[in-house]
């Protein structure tokens, strides 16, 4: 049997958190869950996932610091990283581009199969539905793909 695809979940509300983790677990993925981006920067170097989906405003280092570090850290430079967050500024979007995320994505622009299906296109697995959802029509949602 392959081995599940690892997804590292950092979101500081525990409540839409547990409501992420519940349909990526559906989905196949073995998923851990960190509510800080101090937490997300020690669970990536013992859980060593495929993919972090990474919130920006949370407690003690912000996601944009956590990406920067990730980036900047040979054992975990090549990780994917998508952002989900409530941040829809075009500043916000550019400054992840420049610190090196495979795509950014406003929470109130997506569902949960559109992010669902974002994960599986960045760790190269088939999606049920084409690529046809309504962040990559978005200019409001970085699909930088030449990161992947």
């Amino acid at each position: 049997m392959e081995e599940k695809k690892r997804i590292l979940l950092v979101e500081d509300d525990e409540t839409l958190s547990a409501v992420y983790q519940s349909r990526l677990e559906l989905e196949g993925f073995d998923v851990k869950a960190v509510y800080n981006g101090e937490d997300a920067l020690s669970a990536t170097l013992e859980y060593h996932p495929d993919l972090i989906l990474l919130d920006v405003m949370m407690p003690k280092i912000s996601g944009f610091d956590v990406l920067d570090i990730l980036k900047n850290t040979p054992e975990t430079k090549d990780i994917r990283v998508v952002m989900l967050t409530a941040l829809g500024q075009e500043k916000d979007r550019k400054r992840a581009e420049d610190l090196g995320v495979n795509e950014y994505l406003v929470k109130s622009q997506v569902v949960i199969s559109d992010v669902v299906e974002r994960v599986k296109h960045h760790l190269g697995m088939s999606t049920d539905r084409p690529n046809t959802s309504s962040n990559l029509n978005n200019p409001n949602s970085l699909n930088n793909s030449s990161n992947s």
